[in-house]
C-alpha cells in the first residue's frame, strides 16, 4: 500500500523547496492537492516520482518541480482571473483554484477535458471553467487576464494570448529552441512586453491555428 501522504511530504521538501520553491502559498497548495487523483491508475505508484508522467493521448502531466515553478513565477493573486492553456489531467488547474479568484482552462482533446473535470469534481473545486478550445487563440469572452499560463511547448508566442494580458499581466510559456524549450516570463507593461528567461526544459507541442494570426 502506497504511502501518498508521506510520498507528497517527500515531494514538497526534496523536489520543490531544495530547489527553490518558497512561496508559501504555492506549498500550501501543493500541499492541499493530491497529485496521485490527477495520474491514470495504472501509474499511480509513480504520483510524487521527480518526473512528468503520462496520461494518455501523448499528453503527461509535468514534473512536480516545473510545475511548482511556474506557478511561482506567475504569481497568482487571490482577486486574479488566470487562463491557463492545456488542462492535461487538471492538476495544475486544481493548484491555481488554491490561489485566484477564478481559473479558465483550455484543453483540445475532449477525454481529457472529462479527464481533468473528473478530477476536479473529488476536490469539489468550483472556481474552474474548463472547455474543450484551441488554446492558441485564447478565450476572449473573460479576457483581458490577469494572468496566463502555457503548459505545452510553443513555437512562438501566439499573438491572441498577448492580447488577453491585461497592463501588468504575466504570461508563463515554454518556447521552441533547437530541439527542447526555453521558460519565459512575459509581462505587459504600458509601453510594452518585458521578456524573461527562466530555464531549459521540456514539453509536449502546443498546437493549434493561433500561430497564425
Amino acid at each position: 500500500m502506497i504511502n501518498f501522504d508521506f510520498a507528497k511530504k517527500e515531494m514538497i521538501s526534496n523536489q520543490l523547496r531544495k530547489r527553490g520553491i518558497a512561496d508559501k502559498r504555492v506549498l500550501k497548495a501543493f500541499q492541499d492537492v493530491p497529485r496521485h487523483l490527477f495520474v491514470p491508475e495504472d501509474n499511480i505508484e509513480h504520483s510524487y516520482d521527480d518526473s512528468a508522467l503520462p496520461i494518455g493521448f501523448n499528453q503527461t502531466v509535468s514534473q512536480p518541480y516545473i510545475t511548482a515553478l511556474m506557478t511561482q513565477i506567475l504569481r497568482p493573486l487571490e482577486d486574479d482571473i488566470i487562463l491557463e492553456i492545456g488542462t492535461g489531467s487538471g492538476f495544475q488547474t486544481a493548484l491555481l483554484s488554491k490561489l485566484c479568484k477564478y481559473v479558465i482552462s483550455l484543453e483540445r482533446i475532449p477525454e481529457l477535458v472529462s479527464f481533468s473535470r473528473d478530477n476536479l469534481k473529488k476536490l469539489s473545486i468550483g472556481n474552474v471553467q474548463i472547455f474543450v478550445a484551441d488554446g492558441t487563440l485564447g478565450w476572449k469572452s473573460e479576457a483581458p487576464y490577469d494572468g496566463i499560463i502555457v503548459s505545452a511547448g510553443a513555437k512562438e508566442i501566439p499573438q491572441s494570448l498577448m492580447n488577453q494580458l491585461k497592463p501588468g499581466g504575466r504570461l508563463i510559456i515554454p518556447l521552441e529552441h533547437e530541439g527542447y524549450h526555453k521558460l519565459f516570463r512575459i509581462k505587459k507593461e504600458e509601453t510594452g512586453f518585458i521578456k524573461e528567461e527562466i530555464l531549459d526544459c521540456m514539453f509536449v507541442p502546443l498546437i493549434g491555428r493561433g500561430y497564425d494570426e
